[in-house]
């Protein structure tokens, strides 16, 4: 079976990519995924809070009535102390280049534009095959509309792409007013590639101290479905590739992901909750199903079940959501069927 694919322009092996995590926080990580199987390897993120840190032009904000409001500058981690600072950050790019020979994808992590984004030509000068923009923003001001929030995902990627000649994708959120519009506003200004979507991290509540917490709790394969149904709507019709990530756990998932239209399927929650063996586990699971299925390489299934090629192209959009409300009914004891 030809498992292999095109992503950003980069020839991979198949279509596995550790997505953003803490399984690439040292060569020793790296070269583990690797040996797993792994066709490309997208780094742990860069915060922009890190830079800004760094640089010390983020001391006023975390100062500024501290002795007022002092509770608020434990949401803030510890930058000193969080992964490795921006500097390690290069380094380590460096290093992970000369110990192996998959792809590695750099990941900027911010939702301004600022000096931080100088730091995705520094990513490039350190050996990065390419660079993921991950804007992790939640538009809270009342008086922000929602093409003020599209435009500066907009700036972020204009600044990043005049500082940088190696492939640019950027990792959305679900939450845009306009998905489909949105996308192909950021394929025309040049993404290579999209990667749906990013996870939103709710905090939590702490009765017994009544304080926010922070909670995270890793993926299931469910999650998979809005990434799966968004990709599937896009294929075709944006020319950009497509990353499905969110949710991908399985073999099946990972050939819904390709039949879908995704170039990639990446994963994170899987590796950590089960350890880096299984992607070699998945690679030979997918290989076995599409011999059975008789399908000889992943470009032959690739967009086979997106909105372009399925027979009830309706399925992806009002008209399923009518036929699946209506078909969850009681039976005559009162029992959900």
């Amino acid at each position: 079976m030809d498992l292999s694919t095109t992503y950003m322009g980069l020839s991979l092996k198949n279509p596995l990519v550790p997505s953003a995590s803490p399984l690439s926080n040292s060569v020793a990580g790296i070269r583990r995924l690797e040996d797993a199987g792994a066709a490309a390897v997208v780094m742990y993120s860069l915060f922009e809070e890190q830079i800004t840190w760094e640089s010390h032009q983020l001391d006023h904000y975390l100062s500024y009535g501290a002795e007022s409001f002092s509770e608020a500058l434990s949401y803030f981690p510890n930058m000193e102390h969080y992964n490795v600072g921006p500097e390690e950050y290069l380094n380590l790019i460096h290093r992970a280049k000369e110990a192996v020979d998959i792809p590695i994808i750099g990941s900027l992590n911010g939702v301004s534009s600022g000096g931080w984004i100088e730091y995705a030509q520094k990513i490039e000068q350190a050996g990065a095959d390419g660079l993921e923009l991950n804007i992790y923003f939640i538009p809270t001001d009342p008086q922000m509309s929602g093409s003020e929030v599209e435009q500066r995902y907009i700036d972020v990627l204009r600044d990043v792409k005049g500082s940088v000649s190696i492939p640019v994708a950027m990792k959305l959120s679900p939450y845009f007013s306009a998905t489909a519009y949105m996308a192909r506003r950021l394929a025309e200004e040049g993404a290579k590639a999209l990667v749906l979507f990013n996870r939103f991290y709710q905090p939590d509540f702490d009765l017994e101290h009544l304080e926010v917490v922070p909670h995270l709790v890793l993926s299931n394969s469910y999650e998979m479905r809005l990434p799966l149904c968004w990709v599937a709507i896009l294929y075709g019709r944006v020319p950009v590739d497509l990353a499905i990530t969110s949710g991908v756990h399985t073999a099946e998932d990972v050939l819904k992901a390709m039949m879908a239209g995704a170039n990639v399927a990446m994963m994170a929650s899987e590796l950590l909750r089960n350890g880096v063996h299984r992607i070699g586990e998945i690679l030979r699971e997918m290989r076995q199903w599409m011999e059975e299925h008789e399908y000889e390489s992943v470009t032959q299934m690739r967009g086979s079940m997106s909105q372009m090629h399925v027979a009830e192209p309706a399925a992806f959009e009002r008209a399923n959501y009518m036929k699946v409300l209506q078909s969850f009914r009681p039976d005559p004891t009162g029992q959900m069927i």
